[in-house]
């Protein structure tokens, strides 16, 4: 996969391989290459700041030159996401309701998948609506099992707004009976659960769509990172979603001394002829072990020279 050809990139992984340090060097490649770029860390666990020495928002900050990021707050999503909802409701039903509704729907925002659910509606708004203000979105995902939902939630959606949206059409229709006028009821919930249903397609094409969107998992040389991304891999195939780029990162120097580090050195290379073996397909980008951690934008570009 040529990264630069691409519109929307994920770029995820087991936690502690180097995938926020991954996704803000090929965010710094694009956006040294005149891309308009904006990177997206997803993960709680934020560190894309630190990479830049600079806070981050909810909102997108310029970082550098063509380099916009967020660092997306689940909890402030969740709270607008619930705002949301409780104005799309206003009107749709009476004055003495509201109340209880809204009661409702708090209880509702302390449950758990509520910030899951408001974090996708981020990240579905920033691939349909900022699309025209950028030629490419990074995203930093959480770590794997994060990821795989995150991705496979529009699939997940709308069935279950299918089923919705039937459920209502049926009302309607008793009530267009029970009337006996023959006029189909203007239902605002209907409209609400229909455009949604419609976002949801939307931003399911565009992750199928392989032209637009690539997919790339950080691994480690090591047995655990090497098992979780090869199910994850097989996982987001069952959804139709390729991931054709890896990036390997820590390799040992073949020139390392001492007894201790020519063991694992001896060990890594039987990691890396699994990796070769086990994912054939993938175009795989090794990174060597830095002898500091990756702190600074320079050190990014070096990062970078290897992708």
């Amino acid at each position: 996969m040529m990264i630069d050809q691409k519109n929307v990139l994920f770029v995820g992984g087991k936690g502690g391989v180097g995938k926020s340090t991954s996704a803000a060097a090929i965010a710094l490649t694009l956006a040294q290459n005149s891309k308009k770029t904006l990177l997206v860390s997803t993960d709680p666990a934020h560190n894309v700041g630190d990479l830049f020495h600079q806070p981050l928002k909810n909102k997108a900050v310029e970082v550098r030159p063509n380099l916009d990021a967020i660092e997306i707050d689940p909890s402030i999503e969740s709270r607008n996401y619930i705002n949301n909802v409780k104005e799309n409701i206003k009107g749709v039903v009476s004055a003495q309701m509201q109340q209880e509704v809204n009661r409702q729907i708090d209880a509702a925002s302390s449950s758990p998948g509520a910030e899951e659910a408001a974090m996708f509606d981020r990240i579905v708004s920033l691939i349909l609506d900022e699309r025209e203000r950028y030629d490419c979105i990074v995203f930093d995902t959480a770590p794997t099992g994060h990821t795989i939902r995150l991705l496979t939630l529009p699939e997940i959606m709308g069935v279950w707004i299918d089923g919705m949206l039937e459920r209502r059409k049926k009302r309607n229709e008793n009530y267009t009976q029970l009337l006996n006028d023959g006029e189909p009821i203007d239902d605002p919930i209907y409209q609400v659960l229909q455009t949604r249903k419609s976002r949801f397609a939307a931003v399911r094409e565009i992750l199928l769509d392989e032209k637009q969107t690539g997919f790339i998992f950080v691994l480690n040389p090591e047995r655990l990172p090497i098992i979780e991304t090869s199910k994850a891999i097989d996982m987001l195939k069952k959804h139709e979603l390729a991931v054709d780029t890896l990036i390997i990162n820590k390799v040992l120097s073949d020139e390392v001394d001492g007894v201790f580090w020519q063991k694992r050195k001896e060990n890594e290379r039987g990691y890396l002829a699994w990796i070769e073996q086990k994912f054939p397909t993938q175009q795989k980008h090794y990174i060597p072990l830095f002898p500091t951690d990756i702190h600074s934008v320079q050190l990014l570009e070096q990062y970078a020279k290897y992708l």
